[in-house]
């Protein structure tokens, strides 16, 4: 039994990294510490914490730790634990997304050029990341037909040249058609291009056009010529406007009630090259300074291109000891900077905009209708997590009901729930209801807030005020104070509106009641259903069932061969015995257990 006040007295005053468990011996949470004894005694302690944190402290069964021997190395093994285990409490990316890179092998003899979500410790040059992969293919595809570099994805010399020397779109250095210092100033000009160093590639480009046209060589001075224009249309389509930074990641984080969005803008070289967002949520009462800080940590981990820059709005918890580690990653100083003013800002106001705009577009029907919602039923706070209740029985049997949830405006299928009611042996609806709504409430105050989910903003219940009062008394017992509003239905079996307490049906608009009746059917169908199954159980139970040797199969082949339970009483030992895997001895227990 693992005593935790006991393994607390316990914790070094050392930096290390700690691993939090639940009774099933989940990992939920890591995280680092200077002092492990100071840091993770602080959970247990009566201070305030984030909703989030408290949730996760109330379901640990165990801890343990790893001692490092500085800062540093519990950062990363903090971030690679993280990323491999995936807690429940911690922040996590949701987008496990790889970028594309263009890669150029070097170190090859004739270096070929392509894209790819893999950066590997190969020797090989890598520029990027692309956010889309498209923006990736087309500048390989530009540079492919404007440089004429080996398309063969493997190399090897040739008896003779393919199709590509003949449209000239490849020099043949299968061939010996050209030279390794040849091929070499061609991939030395393609990386140079990558870097973001168009003007020197131009003005090269520039020179040798005059030399040729000098020479008198005027169809190698216009090809030269159709390759500056072209470097400098792709060029100016990667441009944004004022932007004086060279290599710099650009971050911008915007939240509303139901979520939160972080925008990242690539920049290299002083032109934009692509952007990426990630959605997080459940974090409503953590600080962005925070949020932040993971975000960085877990974005950056196993990377092998940085930028120069990381810049953001805000000052970030660890700002010195993550510069310290990205820098000794990438193998280069990489900063990062909460700029205050200028151009710099503004770029970050535009990733915080560019945030706010995908976190609008993502959420706007849902966070329509919620706020809707919201102001009818007279809320403080939008309701996330709605419940619907409803019960199903025949003639007071196989009593049954069915839970139904709506998270951030969406029916969540896997969130549904079926209950058998133990206490109520007659037809009485309000009474089964107040039974499942105390057990439910119950189980998750007392045992698992996980198994059913958090305590609902507000609770919907399949009819009308005896519902309604039901499902308040068990909320009262429970010591909550949770809204409960009835689904009401007309003559024809459709929803009609929703009724409070007081009876006054709500106004709803036409999307809004769209939803409610999606609702108020799903949780219809789940109670129906679980109903249905435990009926036909029942109506599958025969003498069978009770008679030694006989199984699902065997009882299925009875019945399919005499039909009923009737017949085979009627059949003899004989008859019973020609049915497979049935002998003699289990035909006469047969005959004895049903006669």
């Amino acid at each position: 039994m693992f005593d935790i006040e006991q393994e607390l007295k316990k914790l070094p005053n050392k930096p290390g990294v700690y691993i939090m468990h639940d009774k099933d011996d989940n990992i939920i949470y890591v995280g680092k510490a200077i002092s492990l004894k100071n840091r993770v005694r602080q959970y247990f302690r009566k201070n305030k914490k984030t909703k989030r944190i408290q949730n996760m402290v109330s379901l640990v069964n165990r801890f343990e730790y790893i001692v490092v021997d500085n800062e540093s190395e519990a950062l990363i093994l903090e971030c690679n634990l993280i990323k491999k285990n995936r807690p429940k409490f911690n922040v996590l990316l949701k987008d496990d997304k790889t970028y594309p890179y263009i890669k150029i092998n070097v170190q090859d003899e004739f270096p070929n050029i392509y894209t790819t979500r893999k950066i590997l410790n190969d020797g090989a040059k890598y520029f990027g990341p692309y956010a889309s992969s498209g923006a990736a293919k087309e500048m390989v595809e530009f540079i492919k037909e404007k440089y004429k570099i080996r398309q063969c994805k493997k190399f090897k010399y040739k008896d003779r040249a393919c199709l590509n020397y003949y449209i000239k779109k490849c020099l043949a250095p299968c061939m010996n058609y050209v030279t390794k210092e040849e091929y070499r100033k061609q991939i030395n000009e393609i990386t140079t291009l990558l870097d973001g160093k168009i003007d020197k590639v131009v003005k090269q480009l520039e020179n040798e056009m005059i030399e040729a046209s000098n020479n008198k060589e005027f169809e190698k001075a216009a090809y030269i010529r159709d390759k500056i224009l072209a470097i400098k249309n792709i060029a100016e389509k990667q441009k944004v406007s004022n932007i004086t930074e060279n290599d710099i990641d650009v971050i911008g984080l915007a939240r509303n009630e139901l979520e939160l969005c972080i925008e990242i803008f690539f920049v290299r070289r002083s032109k934009m090259i692509g952007r990426e967002h990630f959605f997080l949520n459940n974090l409503e009462d953590e600080k962005e300074e925070k949020i932040l800080s993971e975000f960085v940590k877990q974005y950056y981990i196993g990377n092998k291109v940085f930028p120069n820059k990381i810049m953001l709005d805000k000052e970030i918890e660890d700002k010195d000891l993550i510069e310290d580690w990205l820098s000794k990653q990438a193998g280069k100083k990489v900063q990062i900077r909460n700029v205050q003013k200028g151009e710099k800002l503004r770029l970050v106001e535009m990733a915080e905009k560019n945030a706010r705009i995908t976190l609008e577009n993502k959420n706007k029907e849902k966070y329509n209708a919620l706020t809707e919602l919201k102001e009818i039923l007279q809320q403080s706070k939008l309701p996330r997590r709605i419940e619907c209740y409803d019960i199903s029985n025949l003639s007071g049997t196989n009593i049954v009901a069915g839970m139904s949830v709506m998270q951030d405006g969406v029916i969540k299928k896997n969130l549904s729930r079926k209950f058998k009611i133990k206490t109520i042996y007659n037809q009485d609806d309000p009474a089964c209801m107040k039974e499942v709504i105390t057990r439910r409430l119950k189980y998750s105050l007392e045992k698992d807030e996980i198994s059913l989910g958090k305590i609902p903003d507000i609770i919907f219940v399949d009819g009308g005020i005896t519902q309604i009062r039901a499902a308040k008394e068990a909320i009262n017992k429970c010591n909550l104070d949770i809204p409960v509003y009835g689904m009401v239905k007309n003559n024809k079996h459709q929803t009609r509106a929703l009724v409070d307490e007081n009876r006054n049906e709500l106004k709803l608009s036409e999307k809004l009641m769209n939803l409610i009746t999606m609702f108020q059917d799903s949780v219809h169908d789940i109670a129906i259903s679980y109903h249905k199954k435990l009926r036909d159980k029942e109506l599958t139970k025969s003498e069978l069932d009770n008679i030694d040797g006989i199984g699902p199969i065997k009882k299925k082949e009875l019945l399919k061969v005499f039909g009923s339970v009737d017949r085979i009483k009627q059949a003899s030992i004989e008859d019973l015995t020609k049915i497979k895997g049935i002998n003699k001895e289990l035909a006469e227990k047969i005959k004895g257990g049903i006669s």
